[in-house]
């Protein structure tokens, strides 16, 4: 998709030139991907306001083939040290480079050392974050591959569920593999990130990671998942209970429920991210677990499945059409269970677009 990555580099162009760089050494390998599509483990591209004329992409013989293929617009320099290739390029014609950023936030101090002993000639300038700056808006390219992963991860659980793949007995460690062996078979490359089964009192523990503890009748289950398609990820939550559920466990699910409603309903193109988080927070709040949730109500999900925006107290920020973003509020009983419920959702002009889909009612295995 040549002309769509030559549209995103020309919009960079325009960030550029309002932060007053003449270039910009990109580094951080998921911005080359966002910028190029390439997909390689070693990489680096040097855009310069100018024009593509201008914008070299650099990568290492392993890739001479894949770089041909996957960047077929942009001129290609082949060295092992990347980003030092293309610095050494840009010392090459400084007046043209007199200022050129660097993406700060991922660059090491001795890296950045390393970089300033290349940059003759060229004034080195921290520009952080004008790459993420962009991805905080998909385009519908990208909406449809996050599209395509929640499917992917809808269709693991509705397997896992209707096959018997959560039952007393297995462990969470056996339950997880099976999720995740079943996101593979419905497109996945792969998960999102280390999915989180946690059973009985491990269901307290937001981040828990699965181990060889048997499920139990009577246990809150909760599944962690996400599937990932063309280099973007899902992210989903459920909370089953093995078993009839007990009185304070369909009273705990109740709420969680209602409160991840009330942030689906807040989650409006305008709205400051703070607000959001109240929104739902108010509800477990006024329930009586304000203390048990502990986390912020969501996040933003995309080429990583944890990036901007962050929707959480004492957060500026507000959500725009075309953000990617979770909602998942959760109450945390420690040494008894506890239920989330996390939905991925696109920020529209009107109501919110649900790319998760599974049901939310409370499921009983």
């Amino acid at each position: 998709m040549p002309d769509l990555h030559a549209s995103r580099r020309d919009a960079l162009r325009t960030v550029l030139n309002e932060s007053g760089v003449d270039a910009l050494l990109v580094t951080d390998l998921l911005n080359v991907r966002y910028l190029t599509g390439f997909t390689g483990s070693n990489a680096a591209l040097l855009v310069h306001c100018a024009g593509e004329d201008r914008t070299v992409f650099c990568t290492d013989g392993r890739y001479t083939t894949q770089a041909e293929h996957e960047v077929p617009d942009l001129p290609r320099v082949i060295e092992r040290e990347s980003a030092a290739a293309l610095l050494t390029r840009a010392a090459g014609d400084a007046a043209a480079h007199r200022r050129t950023g660097f993406e700060s936030q991922h660059v090491s101090v001795e890296a950045h050392d390393a970089f300033a002993r290349l940059a003759e000639g060229i004034e080195l300038t921290r520009a952080p974050g004008l790459v993420e700056q962009l991805r905080l808006i998909k385009d519908e390219t990208e909406i449809e591959a996050l599209r395509m992963a929640c499917a992917a991860a809808d269709r693991a659980l509705a397997g896992l569920l209707e096959h018997g793949g959560i039952r007393p007995g297995r462990t969470e460690l056996e339950v997880a593999r099976d999720l995740e062996n079943r996101m593979l078979d419905h497109g996945s490359s792969g998960p999102s990130f280390a999915s989180i089964v946690a059973a009985g009192p491990n269901s307290a523990i937001p981040h828990h990671r699965p181990t060889g503890r048997p499920l139990r009748t009577g246990d809150f289950v909760k599944l962690d998942f996400g599937a990932t398609v063309d280099g973007y990820h899902s992210d989903m939550t459920r909370t089953v209970v093995l078993g009839r559920p007990a009185d304070w466990q369909e009273d705990l699910y109740e709420l969680v429920r209602r409160a991840q409603e009330t942030g689906l309903e807040a989650a409006l193109a305008g709205q400051e991210v703070a607000d959001v988080d109240l929104a739902a927070r108010r509800v477990i709040e006024q329930g009586g677990h304000g203390e048990e949730f502990s986390h912020g109500l969501g996040h933003g999900v995309g080429l990583e499945v944890h990036e901007a925006p962050r929707l959480a107290k004492n957060v500026a920020g507000t959500l725009a059409v075309g953000m990617t973003v979770t909602v998942e509020p959760g109450v945390y009983l420690a040494g008894r269970g506890g239920v989330r419920i996390e939905d991925t959702l696109v920020v529209r002009d009107a109501d919110p677009e649900l790319l998760t889909l599974s049901s939310k009612e409370l499921v009983v295995v």
